[in-house]
């Protein structure tokens, strides 16, 4: 079932989400629903809290970067098969230096910009079946990564760019608030 995408200013994406465990109800139902979502609106990811959800659970798939030219043999290999749900998850560790790349979301619509992440994460997390997983992500894969992990943060990608742009982008984000605005996929919006 396609969910609506929560927009920018509901109160969801700024809670820091809870940890959920194997007895969380219809988890499997909402991982495919989640899936079914994410790929209706043409996202690589979506997490729990842009359905509505304070729950640390997102999922991703990053095989529409593998075609990338620019990208290396191995890296869009990695991309090709970057297409998992993630519970629970940690960032252990980031390092590296950032590097920018132009990013955005399905709970902002029609605003990208560029944001400065580490290129290399070690992460823990359990899959669908609450199998444990510890393991280190680089390039987009790390990238995606960060970004839905922010949002189970209450972490916006927006809130990692310049004072400067914030208050160039606030007209828009207002607007994208009430509703003013055109997205290819449902939405639900705060005000």
């Amino acid at each position: 079932m396609i969910l609506p995408i929560v927009a920018y200013g509901d109160p969801v994406l700024r809670k820091k989400s809870e940890e959920i465990s194997k007895e969380y109800p219809n988890l499997q139902e909402l991982i495919a629903n989640m899936k079914e979502t994410m790929y209706n609106a043409s996202g690589v990811g979506l997490a729990a809290p842009q359905i509505g959800k304070a729950i640390r659970l997102f999922v991703i798939d990053a095989s529409p970067f593998a075609d990338d030219d620019d990208l290396t043999k191995e890296e869009n290999e990695v991309l090709k098969n970057f297409n998992r749900v993630f519970i629970n998850p940690k960032i252990i560790k980031e390092e590296g230096e950032e590097w920018s790349f132009n990013e955005g979301c399905l709970s902002i619509p029609d605003i990208r910009e560029d944001v400065w992440r580490q290129p290399t994460i070690t992460i823990e997390y359990q899959d669908e079946q609450f199998e444990k997983h510890t393991e280190k992500l680089t390039g987009l894969a790390a990238r995606v990564f960060q970004h839905e992990y922010d949002h189970i943060e209450g972490v916006l990608f927006t809130d990692r760019i310049s004072s400067l742009k914030k208050r160039l982008l606030k007209k828009k984000l207002e607007n994208i608030s009430k509703g003013k605005i055109k997205a290819d996929y449902r939405m639900r919006f705060p005000n």
